[in-house]
């Protein structure tokens, strides 16, 4: 499989009144044609913004892509001004919004906004644009299609909405989908029926997922390889057999023992200690050293690179280094 979406050293920055916040820093990795990638980490990680930078809906003054590369069929999005970026966002790259109710607009009827990307990449008359509306509605499992086609957000469950984003997205048919949080606040039957469909359309359509998620549930049923990252870097990545079966990571570690395992009861769940550290207050170190019982002088003081440190998964920690170093 060649790779469909490449993105190389990233780093997308925000100018606060406190500073600069590095939310993106030097984040590499790709999807491939037909493959689901899950981006996995806990909240301020930098996984959304990593999204919206290849969607190139960074908002500036104050966020900027600050460096790096974002190829797309091997032309660098950077570089595309904001009619060539209207042209294949939501064509060529759709995207499903993490909040389906504050990403739809609340005045128009669900109608007329499956309808507008239709008219706009399709170029499809408003008739035969509601005629496959009416379709897609359908089509992702939701009865009363022409009932619901004339019905405003309001209107309509969580989970209904969250269908809704989804037939928005695959309209036009786009090689790559990015799914942001898509089973966020639905209960567990409706993110199994949202799943599904999601892996319907992928092989339906030959299409390529960048999945964003902090459910390693979720990661286990989708994903057939994982980046996880900690404050804007990317810890650990591999397939997922072998990362859920052999973690390399102490982050990756205890984000797979804080998930509840059937049958087996615990007096407390285990959660990793401490906290996230304040993106204002980074400086040159290992950024997960203050959480870690593996803990060194030189994770105080240095960055780890990335690293390959077994077959088939990268690993940035320098436990490693340490352990080569003795050999």
């Amino acid at each position: 499989m060649s790779d469909l979406l490449e993105i190389e050293h990233l780093r997308t920055y925000f100018q606060t009144e406190g500073g600069v916040v590095k939310a993106v820093d030097d984040v590499s990795l790709h999807v491939r044609q037909g493959e689901t990638v899950c981006i996995v980490g806990e909240s301020g990680s930098g996984k959304s913004i990593t999204a919206l930078s290849v969607m190139g809906l960074i908002e500036g003054p104050a966020g900027k892509v600050a460096g790096g590369k974002i190829s797309f069929q091997g032309e660098n999005l950077l570089n595309f001004n904001k009619s060539q970026l209207r042209a294949i966002r939501g064509k060529e790259i759709a995207m499903i919004f993490q909040e389906p109710m504050s990403s739809l607009n609340p005045v128009l009827t669900i109608g007329q906004q499956l309808m507008e990307p239709l008219i706009e990449h399709q170029k499809l008359s408003r008739k035969q644009a509601k005629e496959r509306t009416i379709a897609l509605i359908d089509k992702v499992g939701i009865s009363r299609a022409e009932q619901i086609f004339g019905s405003y957000p309001h209107e309509l469950s969580g989970g209904m909405l969250q269908r809704i984003m989804i037939a928005i997205a695959i309209s036009c048919g786009p090689k790559l989908l990015i799914a942001d949080e898509p089973t966020t606040a639905l209960d567990v039957t409706i993110q199994a029926q949202i799943l599904d469909l999601l892996r319907l359309f992928k092989d339906e359509a030959q299409m390529s997922i960048l999945l964003i998620t902090h459910d390693l549930g979720v990661v286990a049923e989708m994903a057939d390889y994982v980046v996880v990252m900690y404050v804007g870097k990317v810890v650990e990545e591999g397939e997922v057999v072998e990362l859920f079966q052999n973690p390399q990571h102490p982050y990756t570690r205890g984000l797979l023992k804080s998930k509840p395992v059937i049958n087996q009861r615990l007096e407390e769940l285990y959660s990793i200690p401490g906290q996230v550290p304040n993106p204002l207050e980074l400086r040159e170190s290992c950024y997960f050293h203050d959480r870690c019982e593996h803990c060194m002088d030189i994770c105080r003081i240095k960055s780890p690179p990335l690293k390959e440190v077994a077959k088939g998964q990268k690993a940035a920690c320098w436990l490693y280094e340490e352990a080569m170093n003795r050999v």
